[in-house]
């Protein structure tokens, strides 16, 4: 078995652990930042945590109205470009805390006058010396080079990051994501199955939209670096808008397909990519018979244990959708022979500037 799957089993005690330890500090943080509010934020970061910046991005828009950006580091590591960082609130997120640019672009901010935070899952990185405010990704060492569960504990964080800026977001709610994220993982044996029919795909595609977007992005990059599938992720909105022309018939696409406000555009790709008889597969959850009920093959995360069977609302939905992502890459990189602990030209820690 591999590390990756390891790991992607251990993270519905990451997250638990994660909200556990981190909740008191985020309330510092939220009695900090009633005082000094930003008027905007800049998120910065590479690779699987720029996805969870993308995420970020949306939860932080749609919660709090605070506009978000998504640092270009080159801007300051190359051009050295003086950028007006007054009144913002700079985060950067990495899994190591030991990416050079990031760290690069979190150390000018804090000079020019920005509040700083940092998101890692390393204690004694340089990041968390760097940052003003560090807030811990409490997953344990993440050991294979793809990352699944401190993209995850990234997520939780931002939500938790959301909270201390104002956002209207229920603690009791956010402490349900480890029991969604615990029943997502008992989708194992039936992707074990479905990742069969995939083994020679060598090329595909990527959809979500919204606070789903990142998702795509995430799984698209598990599919290159683990399974080196040729794999590209999209909002539906700029799929539409061109690269939709490369899918003919059997062409695989996967969409996330929550309920909620980003359903009609998807159903309307759906539509388009099954009078082009392509090779779909959906990730929803059972609240969505609509998308359930069509001919697409469907992966059907579960509802969070217990009596009344509750399903995360739209807002909570990007941690248990990327899980069942998550466990499909990994078992496609079995079937196709290849060991996603160890990727090929990659390490764990790639520097940059």
């Amino acid at each position: 078995m591999s590390k990756m799957l390891e790991e992607i089993r251990q993270q519905p005690a990451g997250l638990e652990r994660t909200l556990r330890g981190e909740l008191r500090h985020i309330e510092r943080l939220k009695k900090a930042l009633s005082e000094r509010r930003p008027r905007h934020i800049v998120l910065a970061a590479r690779g699987t945590s720029d996805n969870a910046a993308q995420f970020g991005r949306y939860v932080l828009e749609i919660t709090t109205g605070i506009p978000v950006s998504l640092a270009a580091p080159s801007i300051f590591t190359l051009y050295q470009a003086e950028v007006n960082l007054e009144d913002a609130l700079v985060v950067a997120i990495s899994q190591s805390g030991e990416s050079t640019d990031t760290n690069f672009v979190l150390e000018g901010a804090r000079k020019r006058g920005a509040l700083t935070i940092g998101i890692t899952n390393e204690a004694a990185s340089s990041m968390a010396r760097i940052a003003e405010w560090v807030f811990l990704v409490r997953a344990g060492k993440e050991k294979s080079i793809a990352a699944t569960k401190t993209y995850t504990g990234q997520l939780l964080l931002l939500f938790l990051l959301a909270y201390a800026l104002g956002a209207r977001i229920n603690l009791d709610d956010l402490r349900r994501i480890p029991e969604w994220a615990a029943a997502a993982l008992k989708l194992e044996p039936a992707i074990e199955e479905l990742s069969r029919r995939y083994r020679f795909m060598d090329r595909a595609v990527v959809v979500g939209r919204g606070l789903n977007y990142s998702n795509a992005l995430e799984f698209a990059l598990k599919l290159k670096e683990t399974c080196y599938v040729v794999a590209e992720g999209f909002s539906s909105a700029d799929f539409m808008h061109g690269p939709i022309a490369m899918v003919a018939a059997s062409f695989p696409v996967f969409l996330f397909a929550p309920p909620g406000v980003t359903w009609p555009s998807l159903k309307e790709m759906l539509d388009k990519l099954e009078s082009l008889q392509a090779e779909t597969l959906v990730i929803s959850d059972l609240r969505h018979r609509e998308a359930l009920a069509r001919r697409s093959r469907a992966v059907v995360v579960p509802a969070r244990p217990g009596r009344k069977g509750v399903h995360p609302q739209d807002l909570l939905t990007p941690i248990p959708y990327i899980i069942p992502a998550q466990l499909f890459a990994a078992c496609l990189a079995d079937q196709k022979g290849v060991n996603p602990d160890y990727p090929r030209t990659l390490q764990k820690v790639t520097r940059t500037m």
